[in-house]
């Protein structure tokens, strides 16, 4: 094939040159923001599928949301391949390039889209807002195939999946690392920056423009209930009583995640014991996992519109769940402000198994408050993203659960541990 030498119009920023010419299979990007990190990223998966050899390569850019990726990261898609483009799909956010390679963006809300496909490269941008499964789960197994490799890039949001990911990499031979802070790399001009810090709190500016981990996640509802429950040691190895009933409360999902809380009372304690997420399934996909958790039922809580028949089926959910062996009763309507209110309260007197609930646990630490970008402010209402399938499963359960129940406490080595 004759050679033919084409002009990109990219020019990395020199803090993103060791990135491009990294060895590793594995790379994480922590960036303080407008550090340029989507159009490096994006950069370097044309770079790469250009140079692959392989007959039919594929790589992807995957962002928390469909739409997200499509603001974010087409444009730039689009402009940087433009001498190098075979095809442009906007509506399938695809292009085919000259040599067979093919870039697509995607969006970790509907992570069934990447089922089934095989990836030699792929690029995940703002970690921190994505399913820790939707890596684990769907987009890892997508590489096996082609020893793909990934980078994973974002600004810190908390102690969450990405900080982990960061974590891991830091010894590892096999991953690259690379952390951008805004004092550093001198990208935002010093008057800005200035700026930047008198209108910003003193987290808001540590998170996002010294990439700092550490800084509390603004607008979050239950970051100071979960801190408290943390530093108490209520986040812990917590023991199942099988004598003891186990109440679920459940965010039933239409074409959407499910989310359900496992939880045992004992005196005034609320022992969490377990959490679920899962999505693209049907009800009798939980009834199964139900069935094979065996636990001592008590009440399966439920929003109020679990009650409202579909038009396809002509029933309700509810009477979906009892077919299934799910007698489910229906939580107190309350607004969403009253009902964080409930779960607050319901916060101080809970115990979480470490383990069987991290991911719920971190999804609650991200639950937050809208944020008007034009305005710079906090909507008072909730983000709605993925975090919300666990955090309103929480508000069913600190409104439906009933008064204690009255059992006596229990001592812990006499419990029976699963």
């Amino acid at each position: 094939m004759e050679e033919v030498e084409v002009e990109v119009d990219y020019q990395p920023r020199a803090a993103f040159e060791a990135f491009h010419e990294r060895k590793q299979r594995w790379a994480v990007i922590v960036a303080h923001r407008r550090a340029g990190k989507t159009v490096a990223t994006v950069n370097d998966l044309i770079r790469r599928a250009l140079q692959d050899g392989k007959q039919n390569a594929r790589y992807a850019y995957v962002a928390p949301l469909y739409g997200q990726a499509k603001a974010v990261a087409w444009d730039y898609l689009r402009r940087f391949s433009e001498p190098l483009l075979a095809n442009a799909n906007e509506t399938e956010l695809r292009v085919d390039l000259i040599n067979g390679a093919r870039i697509r963006l995607y969006g970790a809300d509907n992570p069934d889209t990447l089922r089934g496909i095989a990836l030699d490269g792929v690029v995940l941008d703002e970690v921190a807002d994505m399913k820790p499964r939707v890596w684990s789960e769907v987009i890892r197994p997508a590489l096996s195939d082609r020893n793909g490799w990934a980078t994973f890039i974002g600004t810190p949001k908390g102690h969450n999946a990405f900080h982990d990911i960061w974590q891991r990499a830091q010894d590892d031979p096999e991953w690259f690392t690379l952390r951008l802070k805004a004092s550093d790399t001198h990208i935002i001009d010093d008057a800005e920056l200035k700026s930047a810090r008198e209108q910003m709190s003193d987290d808001q500016y540590a998170q996002e423009w010294e990439t700092s981990f550490e800084a509390a996640i603004q607008g979050a509802y239950y970051g100071r209930e979960l801190l408290e429950a943390d530093n108490q040691g209520r986040i812990s190895n917590v023991p199942i009583d099988k004598a003891v009933p186990v109440h679920t409360a459940w965010d039933l999902g239409i074409g959407d995640s499910t989310a359900i809380w496992f939880c045992q009372q004992v005196g005034k304690e609320v022992r969490v014991i377990d959490y679920y997420e899962a999505s693209g399934v049907g009800l009798d996909h939980y009834a199964k996992v139900l069935q094979a958790k065996g636990y001592l039922w008590g009440d399966h809580i439920v929003p109020h519109d679990a009650a409202v028949r579909e038009l396809g089926s002509g029933k309700s959910r509810i009477e979906t769940l009892g077919t299934l062996g799910i007698k489910v009763r229906i939580a107190p309507k309350f607004g969403v402000d009253d009902g964080i209110n409930a779960a607050r309260l319901l916060l101080a007197r809970c115990w979480f198994d470490k383990a069987r609930t991290a991911d719920g646990v971190e999804l609650l630490k991200q639950y937050r408050r809208a944020w008007n970008e034009e305005r710079k402010t906090f909507e008072p209402r909730p983000l709605h993203d993925h975090t919300s399938h666990a955090a309103d499963a929480l508000r069913y359960l600190a409104i439906g659960l009933k008064a204690e129940r009255k059992l006596e406490p229990i001592k812990y080595s006499n419990l029976g541990i699963v």
